[in-house]
């Protein structure tokens, strides 16, 4: 997505001008981009940029030998159906992996050395296996002097009780995965003969960064 389109498209303060277009083309729509420069009293050529802004941001829709009619939306849900919109692919980062045979010591060296809330276990064929979050090492790790022997296989969380996700699913769906299920991370994978193929990693800080960014086009 371009900056100039993410900025068009989450702009919600428009011009006074802009205004005006889209109250003429709500009482008159269809109307020519012509008609609305003359009843501005301005050159077409003056209301172009005016005219592409409001339909990159689908205030506006336009048809050829027809003209602009108003789409009826406010920005705010223009806005809601970018986001839907975004896709897992889009925003997944790399995902931190550990292997089935690690120990619980090599794992908590891994969360703390990658800074991360969430490890996945995978197999010699980067097929995801399990889970370990904070609390399954916290927990591993009470009582326990001898981590270097305890294999993580033993605790990690195991399929089916991993939520994933896809690399062509909707950034609010996964969001909304994260917030039902309380975790901090999502595995996104692919599925193959083998089995679930991991390919990426989405969490809570990739959903901030998403907002951030829709905010921060803005200005």
């Amino acid at each position: 997505m371009s900056h100039l389109n993410a900025q068009v498209v989450k702009k919600v303060e428009l011009s006074n001008r802009q205004d005006q277009i889209i109250e003429i083309v709500k009482e008159n729509g269809p109307i020519t981009g012509e008609q609305i420069a003359e009843r501005l009293n301005l050159t077409r050529a003056t209301l172009r940029p005016d005219l592409a802004i409001l339909t990159m941001a689908g205030f506006l829709d336009a048809r050829p030998r027809v003209g602009y009619f108003y789409t009826g939306k406010t920005g705010t849900e223009l806005l809601t159906e970018k986001i839907k919109q975004f896709k897992v692919y889009e925003y997944q980062s790399v995902p931190i992996v550990v292997k089935e045979g690690a120990s619980v010591y090599d794992a908590i060296s891994t969360m703390f050395l990658e800074d991360v809330g969430t490890l996945f276990v995978v197999d010699t064929h980067s097929n995801l296996t399990g889970v370990l979050s904070r609390k399954d090492l916290l927990r591993a790790s009470i009582g326990n002097q001898e981590l270097d022997a305890i294999p993580v296989h033993i605790i990690m969380t195991r399929m089916p009780n991993i939520t994933i996700c896809h690399r062509d699913d909707l950034m609010v769906d996964a969001a909304k995965k994260l917030i039902d299920k309380q975790i901090d991370g999502l595995p996104v994978v692919k599925e193959t003969d083998a089995g679930k193929e991991i390919v990426g990693r989405i969490t809570k800080t990739t959903i901030t960064k998403v907002f951030v960014e829709l905010i921060m086009d803005e200005y």
